[in-house]
This record gives C-alpha cells, structure tokens and sequence, in this order.
C-alpha cells in the first residue's frame, strides 16, 4: 500500500505543470508554441532562458518536495525501504508531469524531475556526474535531447551500482525492486524522447536555441 500511496503522492506533486503555468501567466500556450512540450527544452525556445530556468526549477523542485513529503508519512516507519519510497514517488512525479490528466495527458518529458529525483535518492557525487554528462554532451552535440538520454542512462547505471555496494542498506528483493523502477524510468525518458530518436537518426533533430521573450 505505501508503493501505492508514494505514487500517487508524486503524482499530485507532478501535476504542477510549471512552463505551462508561467506560460498563461505571460499570454502563452507553451501546448501551441514550439515542439506544443509543456517542458523545460520548449519554454527555453519559446519563451527565453528565464522561463526555461523557471520551468526547470519548478518541474525538479516538485519532486524534491514530494519526496519530503512521502519522508514525513513513512521516513520512520518504512526506513528500512524508503529508498525504494523515494524512487516510487519520483515515478509518480514523472507520470503526473508527462501524462497530467487535466491537459489530455499532454506534459514533459520527465527530464527536469528526473533530475529532482536524482538530488532525492542519491549523493552528491553521482549529481555531479550527471550534471557534468549533460553540460559535455549538450556542449558538444548541442542536442538537449541526447544529454538529457544520457543523464538517464547514468542514473540507472549509478542506481545499480551503488545498491550493489549496499549503499541504500535495503534486502535483496527490495534492491532489485529499486533497479527495476529505475529501469522503468530509463525506458519511459527513451520512448517519451522518440520523436527525439527519430529526428537524430534522419539529421533532422533540432539543435539546443533560446526564445527572445
């Protein structure tokens, strides 16, 4: 039941559509400018890069404060799994963000909660790493699209890596419970980025760009 409940928690939190809220605030359906993404990539381009750092913040911030939340409901009561808590509600926050119900399941693509879920769950070190793989391969590429891929292939990798090293102090079955969520993730972030493969593969992929407003 506390899976369940984590889930549907992040959820909620996930609802907060933060570039498509700052949008209305300035006149602007993020749904119809762009690539219509309600994300972070889309309100940079059509908005400017203080929307974008808005948006960004906004959509990590919400998981962060939705696992602070998910703490003080089973931090002390479920400590022996909460690890695994955490990532069940990082997966509420990235359904709600890329499936919201109330804009015909029409969000993000998860990539800026996926980053709060990433400060949540693990240490500094693994945030550094991730940080440092995006800034290379946008700087190189100047594809936000593939940097975003590979923080979430990353962040797999570094979830298995450090529960084998029993970092997360959690039971076999629950560990590997753990690896598979993060597997999910890793595979909704690939398949909400297929337009994204598409256009890589065809050489037609839109290369990173800021908005004037």
């Amino acid at each position: 039941m506390e899976r369940f409940i984590s889930v549907m928690i992040g959820y909620v939190f996930g609802l907060l559509q933060t570039g498509y809220f700052y949008g209305k605030l300035h006149h602007v359906d993020i749904r119809r400018e762009g690539s219509g993404n309600a994300g972070t990539t889309n309100a940079l381009r059509t908005m400017g890069w203080k929307a974008g750092a808005v948006t960004f913040l906004g959509d990590c911030f919400k998981c962060v404060f939705a696992v602070l939340a998910v703490y003080l409901i089973y931090g002390d009561a479920k400590a022996d799994i909460f690890p695994l808590l955490k990532l069940y509600t990082g997966m509420g926050v990235i359904l709600g963000h890329n499936f919201p119900f109330y804009l015909n399941f029409k969000g993000g693509k998860g990539i800026a909660a996926t980053a709060g879920l990433l400060i949540s769950t693990v240490n500094i070190w693994l945030v550094l790493i991730c940080l440092a793989a995006f800034a290379g391969v946008v700087g190189i590429t100047k594809y936000v699209s593939v940097g975003s891929l590979a923080v979430v292939v990353i962040y797999f990798i570094g979830i298995v890596a450090y529960g084998q090293m029993g970092y997360f102090g959690m039971s076999f079955g629950a560990l590997w419970e753990m690896y598979g969520v993060a597997a999910f993730l890793m595979i909704l972030a690939f398949y909400r980025h297929r337009e994204n493969i598409n256009r890589l593969l065809s050489g037609t992929e839109n290369k990173i760009s800021v908005g004037k407003k």
